[in-house]
């Protein structure tokens, strides 16, 4: 009977016709469960707890190799600007190298627009408010949803007017908008591939790469390094600037 059990619960997750992170999700629950019910005398054995005692054979699948746009694929988002909604965003997140969790909320307050420079991050202590150059390539992009945003009268930078849950953006919905840019263009890139991008081009135009790790909020090891911390506005901007279209 205790096989019986075990092996009913083991195939139920092993069986599930969803990805490898929710099997584990799903193995997770029965032990809550299984705990749940020992504690309250619902069930007398806890068959959870030796679910696959010969090895877990859910295993996450390797990740997916990480590929930068290319030159062709970034002068495609250009041409097709005005024909694609939301276009404009990936090419801010390819010259700017915010996460997209992180471009996604950007405010309208953080946008400096004389100095500039946009203020954001999340993650690490080193990605937290990071002051970011709005690249030249890019300013006029930032300029139009500034405009759209105060006409709709949103603090957020990015919104989408025919949000059916609110015009704020949020990672999900820009993960939806960013995979129909792609299906149109017939590209298959991921949202966080864009930050790579930004990475891959900063580093091919010899940016300095203490600032490069400033700009994308990267920590900084070097013991030197980190105790200068006056690295200037004009100085990120220098750099920044480096990066060709």
């Amino acid at each position: 009977m205790k096989d019986i059990k075990v092996s009913h619960l083991e195939g139920t997750i092993l069986n599930a016709q969803v990805g490898d992170s929710t099997k584990s999700r799903i193995k997770s629950l029965f032990n809550m469960m299984y705990k749940y019910a020992v504690a309250h005398d619902i069930v007398e054995k806890d068959y959870a707890s030796v679910m696959f005692a010969n090895g877990n054979p859910i295993k996450r699948s390797r990740a997916k190799e990480v590929i930068p746009f290319s030159q062709e694929e970034i002068f495609l988002l250009w041409d097709n600007l005005d024909n694609i909604a939301f276009a404009d965003m990936i090419l801010i997140g390819i010259y700017s190298g915010w996460r997209p969790q992180e471009l996604a909320i950007l405010k309208v307050a953080d946008i400096d627009l004389e100095a500039g420079t946009m203020l954001g991050g999340l993650k690490t202590d080193a990605g937290k408010n990071r002051i970011v150059p709005i690249h030249p390539l890019i300013r006029p992009l930032v300029e139009n949803r500034i405009q759209e945003a105060t006409a709709m009268q949103s603090e957020f930078l990015f919104n989408d007017a025919n949000g059916q849950q609110g015009t704020y953006m949020t990672y999900d919905k820009y993960r939806k908008r960013f995979e129909k840019v792609m299906k149109y263009l017939k590209l298959t890139h991921r949202p966080h591939e864009t930050r790579h991008t930004f990475i891959t081009k900063a580093k091919a135009c010899n940016v300095d790469e203490y600032i490069l790790k400033l700009i994308v909020g990267h920590t900084i090891d070097d013991i030197t390094e980190k105790v200068y911390t006056h690295r200037t506005i004009d100085q990120l901007r220098a750099e920044m600037e480096k990066i060709t279209k």
